[in-house]
């Protein structure tokens, strides 16, 4: 039961929260017993700086050989016209067919709601946002540049087979994850040409899935509406563009970007995955991301090939570290990166425990180490300064 993933950090934040990530997949190995092989590599600005080079030939070709892909976050004000960026995620993205960009939100806190009058529970819903198509697919140019009559073009492709999968892929997910409502978003009454084929393919499809209810929103209704009732969503499908801002706006409802997690897939093939958040070059070896999004990104990942009950006990992990505040400032935590992914890591272990016959010992472990924390673990693993090396020799002696 191996498991081998290629990692790209990439740059700023990406960098510091995929090492953490990077640690609780270990982690994650040691407790659940399979095998993980991690292959890092260093696609970002540096190299791009260094050599010109955003992402050689044949990088593709070699990912298709791994069980996933794992990737940070892009960016550097050092390349302001993000072509690095552009050459490695967009080109992943498109080039490799990874057609449905799947993000959950869901709240894990109920400190995190931004909503009166709604709790964490209350949000909880998939957007599938088509992932190589719309505005993104660099369909365009610039005449007369720099001149009074300058132009700016950029088409908006959406073909019957683009969106018919990914509408197809959003149905299927809501059967066979017994949600009940699937939501289709557009524009179709201000984009005729565009996103009329939205409409008639998302009827078309419906009727093969009876015993799911089905609507139609403009996107501007729908984030409204997801203001003003979350309650309503299960799963929401729409195209690249407004999937982009409609899952920010989601992120806002989790706790904000940090918290957001997403997938880029392809069914049986080789696919991708990435936290929302972007590279936020400020904060970069600072300590204070929010490893979160990475972490609940990784367990997308381990979902996605086979694991799903080591992606369980990642997510019951972040929820029990929100819960103890053991987490990052920006949820209103007292930790650092490093340390919130230290505790976030050995309450993985804990939520393994859980999932086991014996429950109720399961109970008092978890019980133990949340009573623990404030010490910094200190009960658990005295001899520990470091919370990450505590955490690591705690998995060491299970």
């Amino acid at each position: 039961m191996d498991r081998r993933y290629a990692m790209v950090p990439g740059d700023g934040i990406g960098i510091d929260v995929t090492r953490e990530a990077v640690k609780v997949l270990e982690a994650a190995s040691r407790v659940f017993g399979f095998g993980l092989t991690l292959e890092h590599f260093d696609y970002g600005a540096e190299r791009y700086l260094k050599t010109g080079e955003t992402l050689p030939d044949g990088a593709l070709s070699v990912w298709s050989g791994f069980d996933a892909i794992f990737m940070g976050a892009f960016g550097d004000p050092r390349v302001p016209d993000m072509k690095h960026a552009a050459d490695i995620l967009l080109g992943t993205r498109f080039k490799m067919d990874l057609y449905a960009n799947v993000r959950p939100v869901r709240c894990l806190s109920e400190r995190l709601c931004p909503l009166r009058n709604y709790s964490a529970g209350d949000i909880d819903f998939v957007v599938f946002r088509e992932n190589t198509e719309g505005a993104y697919a660099g369909i365009g140019g610039i005449f007369k540049k720099g001149t009074p009559d300058e132009i700016g073009i950029q088409e908006d492709i959406n073909t019957r087979k683009g969106v018919e999968r990914i509408v197809r892929a959003a149905f299927a997910f809501a059967a066979a994850s017994g949600r009940n409502k699937v939501t289709m978003s557009d524009k179709s009454n201000a984009l005729r040409h565009a996103h009329d084929i939205w409409q008639r393919v998302f009827a078309e499809v419906a009727t093969e899935y009876p015993g799911i209810q089905s609507n139609h929103l403009y996107v501007d209704a729908l984030t409204m509406q997801l203001i003003k009732d979350p309650r309503q969503f299960e799963v929401i499908v729409t195209c690249n563009m407004f999937g982009d801002i409609v899952t920010d706006l989601g992120a806002a409802l989790q706790g904000g970007l940090g918290m957001a997690a997403s997938a880029n897939i392809h069914p049986g093939k080789t696919s991708m995955f990435e936290p929302v958040h972007g590279s936020a070059p400020k904060y970069a070896g600072t300590d204070t991301a929010n490893p979160f999004g990475a972490i609940l990104t990784a367990g997308m990942m381990l979902d996605h090939t086979g694991l799903p009950e080591a992606a369980r006990a990642i997510e019951a992990a972040v929820v029990a570290c929100l819960a103890a505040k053991e987490c990052t400032a920006d949820v209103a935590g007292r930790l650092g990166a490093k340390a919130a992914e230290a505790n976030e890591g050995r309450k993985t272990a804990a939520a393994k425990a859980g999932s086991a016959a014996r429950v109720e010992a399961a109970k008092a472990e978890s019980s133990a180490i949340v009573a623990t924390m404030a010490g910094g673990f200190g009960a658990v693993v005295k001899a520990q300064q470091s919370t990450t090396a505590a955490v690591q020799a705690g998995y060491a002696a299970m």
